[in-house]
């Protein structure tokens, strides 16, 4: 039965669809449509025809016939914290799999699988309890399916590599309804596609992973105000230059609960514990902070650092540069960005990318960006919505200005909502044409296009 309509006989085909499954259908007039429709962003404001909230494969199967019977376009939500919203549509079928957590850990073999509407936190606890994690983001209300699917940047990667690079295999639900596994050797090249291709390719039902030991780290902020951010800034360059895979290190502009501007390095030091203060001293060396966290603690309160000052309903719009170095020019917009911050919610920080993720080659997944060393990201935050255009403005003038020390196109997972094929075919560089093949092959017809869309290759012979 639908929720929030009462019929005797089944005569609606949403009612029938709804017979059909061990989840739900929500519909515009239940009272838990407008939660249902709501995802991280407070921007994204689109009204799904029907909501479907599956709890198994077989749900998803039903609600992908239904869409294909009456044209329906298709957006699924995994975890909801994408900036680009991509989760919902406007008058089409909104897959939910949010009543989909199931994980299971094998210690032995140091894997774990989890099912797409796990996020990391769930993930970690699950993990932690086997003194075991893998890359996993840096907000840990994050989706497993998205990070991955996007490549996904975390605390851990300089060691273990991006979320996509500890993907052992994935279920995946077709167009066609068809189900497949992709790992190494079955169903090879939408395995390599999924590994940084974003949602463009079916429905991901579940995800294996490689685990690592991870217990603690040492870890925290150190906080500077912002009128030594010229000096903070120039250390953070010169020290990641050395920095060792066990170190990850981000520069990030944010405002303190009081309100006041600061600079702040955020560490993460995965090394043995006696080593920590070694590699930590020049940090300490650098003058006396406002304020250093920097303690020993469990891997997974840590990654929940972010987690209070990334809370939903605010308004987003992100802009991503991958830069090959941090030039002296390229430091100065960073600097400026820093000096210039319109909304005390914002942040604007460099993500140092070194370490095990460099070691990958650029075709060996969907991932292109091997050869970048930062990544710069002014994270546009603000509540009222009709200040929109002021804070959009900051985030795409110092990302405009960054372009000439850029690589072209952006991490995938940070795009905002209006990103153009341009954009989309640089962000995937070299890798596009083949993503664009292995598109044509699972989704031919690009039934998967809510996304970052990559568009099927034309076919020899076709017009």
């Amino acid at each position: 039965m639908i929720h929030g309509e009462v019929e005797t006989v089944i005569t609606d085909p949403r009612e029938q669809l709804a017979s059909q499954l061990r989840g739900r259908v929500f519909l515009p007039d239940c009272p838990e449509y407008d939660r249902s429709r709501t995802v991280w962003n407070g921007s994204i404001d689109r009204r799904p025809a029907l909501i479907v909230h599956c709890a198994g494969v077989s749900d998803i199967r039903h609600a992908l016939s239904y869409a294909h019977a009456h044209n329906l376009a298709v957006s699924v939500k995994g975890g909801g914290h994408n900036v680009a919203g991509n989760a919902v549509c406007d008058g089409g079928l909104m897959i939910d799999l949010s009543l989909m957590k199931g994980i299971r850990v094998d210690p032995k073999r140091r894997t774990a699988q989890a099912q797409a509407g796990t996020i990391w936190r769930e993930f970690d606890l699950e993990t932690a309890s086997f003194g075991l994690a893998t890359t996993g983001g840096t907000v840990s209300m994050t989706g497993v399916a998205g990070l991955t699917l996007g490549g996904g940047f975390g605390w851990l990667m300089p060691k273990y590599g991006l979320t996509c690079d500890n993907l052992l295999s994935a279920d995946v639900l077709l167009a066609d309804g068809q189900f497949v596994t992709a790992n190494a050797h079955d169903h090879a090249d939408l395995f390599w596609a999924l590994r940084g291709g974003g949602g463009n390719f079916g429905v991901v039902t579940s995800f294996e992973f490689q685990l690592h030991p991870v217990t603690t780290v040492t870890a925290g902020f150190v906080v500077y105000p912002l009128d030594r951010v010229h000096e903070v800034l120039h250390f953070y360059r010169d020290y990641t230059a050395t920095a060792p895979d066990d170190l990850t290190v981000y520069a990030v502009r944010m405002s303190l609960p009081d309100g006041t501007p600061a600079v702040v390095l955020v560490v993460c030091y995965m090394g043995p514990d006696k080593d920590a203060e070694t590699v930590l001293r020049p940090i300490r060396d650098l003058g006396v902070p406002m304020a250093d966290t920097i303690a020993r603690m469990p891997y997974i309160d840590f990654q929940k650092s972010f987690d209070a000052g990334s809370p939903a309903g605010m308004h987003q719009y992100w802009k991503t540069n991958l830069m090959p170095e941090l030039s002296d020019a390229a430091l100065e917009i960073v600097e400026e960005a820093f000096k210039s911050m319109t909304s005390p919610y914002s942040f604007v920080f460099l993500e140092h990318l070194h370490g095990a993720v460099g070691r990958v080659p650029a075709d060996a997944t969907a991932f292109p960006h091997r050869n970048a060393k930062f990544n710069f990201t002014t994270m546009a935050t603000w509540t009222n919505p009709p200040e929109a255009a002021t804070h959009v403005e900051f985030a795409r003038k110092h990302w405009t200005s960054m372009l000439p020390h850029s690589s072209s196109g952006g991490y995938v997972n940070y795009l905002s909502n209006d990103s153009d094929d341009e954009l989309i075919r640089g962000t995937f560089g070299k890798n596009y044409e083949r993503l664009a093949a292995v598109k044509a092959k699972y989704d031919p017809t690009n039934f998967f296009h809510l996304n970052q869309n990559v568009k099927p290759a034309m076919r020899a012979g076709a017009k």
